[in-house]
């Protein structure tokens, strides 16, 4: 299977859930399947969600919670 690499869109702070306390999108070995979202990045307290392209299921994620991230980082690796 290849390895797709879910990168960052913009620059700001990487969440893995929607809220506190709240169960993350998606952990490792879940199925992701195009337009899910896998994560929300924050900047200025305006909230992007990251989706997407492609299915496959989640392999690792390069990234924790709450880590700051750049524009093109990637996140993830989805095996599709």
């Amino acid at each position: 299977m290849p390895v797709v690499t879910i990168m960052a869109p913009l620059p700001g702070t990487f969440y893995r859930s929607p809220s506190p306390g709240e169960p993350v999108f998606k952990s490792e070995g879940d199925t992701v399947a195009v337009g899910d979202t896998v994560g929300l990045i924050e900047v200025m307290k305006s909230f992007t969600p990251v989706v997407a392209e492609e299915a496959g299921i989640l392999k690792a994620f390069h990234v924790e919670n709450e880590d700051a991230v750049m524009a093109g980082q990637p996140l993830l690796d989805l095996d599709a």
